[in-house]
Order: structure tokens, then C-alpha cells, then sequence
């Protein structure tokens, strides 16, 4: 019998969290919508600064932060989801963190990415080379990549350079797809706004997962474009 579950998430990129005035922001922000999991990017956060990131019914908060105020990603689960935490891999640098767990007894990964400012496609290129064997087929990875993926997500609509083509021959052969553009291809805006469904085929009984995406600056000024993936596993049925 097949398991499925809803699950909503929101991946903010903040552009720093270090005065209370934007925490404040947030934390309403994150209450209002009411997702199942909250991602953000470039916290500027150290390891030190963690405890000021507080919203009330959100005490599940994953951090990986560097030594210095500068990028910075989070995970906030809200207390009233059923989430068992199995595992977490982060950087020292602040740029991933990964967790695994399940919501409702259904297994679930969440990478959460804040790419560099340089040669960003070649980072998550090897970032997800390098964490291929924990990628499955209920992996969601979401973040600020710094990198548009296709000419379309340009605002020049310059042709995609040879590294981003390198980045997204990799996504295809992890059988990474990208949700926004199956469900906007013709859409320009940075903001993801969208309902779908999406299954997993995994040699045991199917997993379906409906979302709702929410994806936006904090700023809405700043262009960085958000992403989301979901691996897809191009098996036969039984």
C-alpha cells in the first residue's frame, strides 16, 4: 500500500539574521506560513550566534555556521511535526547541512545549500558528487545556488556557461530533477509558488509526496535564485 504524505516547505535566502529587527521578521514570517520544514541561507551566524535564531513552536533547529559571520544555512522543524532525526552531516565552513530522519514515520532528506559567491557550479557539483551515496530517492535538496541553471533563469538570458553545463549533466545522471522548471518551464520570476505531486519509485511500496513550495529572497531586491530537487529513481514497477 502506498504511504503518502503532505509536506510544505519555505527556503529563504536572509542575507544575514544578526539584528533583532529582521529575526523578528522572520520568525512572524515562518509563524504565518506555517510550513512542515523551514530552510535558510546565509545566516551569518557563527557557531556562537546560534541560540539568538528562536521562533515559538519551532524548537527543532539544525545550524552549520563557520568561524566568521558570513553564510551560515538552517533547518527549523516546528514542534508539532512528528520528526525523528536519524542523521546530520555539515560543513565547517557553513555551506550545507544535511539531516535525515522521518516525518511521520516516512523517510525523508533535507540538503540545504548556500553555495559561494565563485565558481558556485563547480562547488555543488562536487558537494553533491561527494554526498552521492547519502542522495536517495527521498532526498529534497534545496538552496541558494548563486547559479541560474537554465537561459531562462538569466535576467541577460546569456547562454549557460561550460561549468553549468557540466553541474546539470550531473543532476541528470543523479536523476535530479528540477521541480520549478517541469512545473514553470516558461516562467521568469525567482519566486516559487507551486502544489505537486511527486513519487518515488523504490523497489518497495511507492512513496508520494505532495508539496507546496515557497521560495523567495528576504530581501526582494536581491535576485539570488532558490531551487528545489527531488530524486527520482527510473525503475520499472514490480
Amino acid at each position: 500500500m502506498a504511504i503518502r504524505t503532505y509536506i510544505s516547505i519555505i527556503t529563504l535566502s536572509v542575507n544575514g539574521l544578526n539584528t533583532p529587527t529582521k529575526r523578528h521578521r522572520l520568525a512572524e514570517r515562518i509563524q504565518k506560513q506555517d510550513p512542515y520544514i523551514c530552510c535558510l541561507q546565509e545566516i551569518h551566524f557563527t557557531s556562537r550566534d546560534t541560540y539568538k535564531l528562536k521562533v515559538r513552536g519551532w524548537k527543532k533547529t539544525f545550524h552549520a555556521n563557520g568561524d566568521q559571520k558570513k553564510a551560515g544555512v538552517a533547518i527549523l522543524i516546528p514542534d508539532k511535526i512528528d520528526f525523528t532525526m536519524k542523521n546530520i552531516l555539515r560543513d565547517k565552513e557553513g555551506h550545507y547541512i544535511m539531516i535525515k530522519g522521518s516525518i511521520q514515520e516516512d523517510v525523508i532528506t533535507i540538503l540545504n545549500i548556500y553555495a559561494p559567491n565563485t565558481a558556485s557550479p563547480q562547488y555543488i557539483r562536487q558537494l553533491l558528487t561527494t554526498l552521492k551515496g547519502e542522495i536517495d530517492n527521498n532526498t529534497i535538496i534545496v538552496g541558494d545556488f548563486n547559479t541560474p541553471l537554465t537561459a531562462m533563469d538569466r535576467s541577460t538570458r546569456q547562454k549557460i556557461k561550460k561549468e553549468t553545463q557540466a553541474l546539470k549533466d550531473t543532476l541528470k545522471q543523479m536523476d535530479l530533477i528540477d521541480i520549478y522548471r517541469i512545473f514553470h518551464p516558461k516562467a521568469t520570476e525567482y519566486t516559487i509558488l507551486s502544489s505537486c505531486i511527486l513519487s518515488s519509485w523504490m523497489g518497495r511500496p511507492m512513496y508520494d509526496w505532495e508539496f507546496d513550495l515557497f521560495s523567495r529572497p528576504m530581501n526582494d531586491s536581491d535576485g539570488d535564485f532558490c531551487c528545489m530537487f527531488e530524486k527520482m529513481m527510473k525503475a520499472n514497477k514490480r
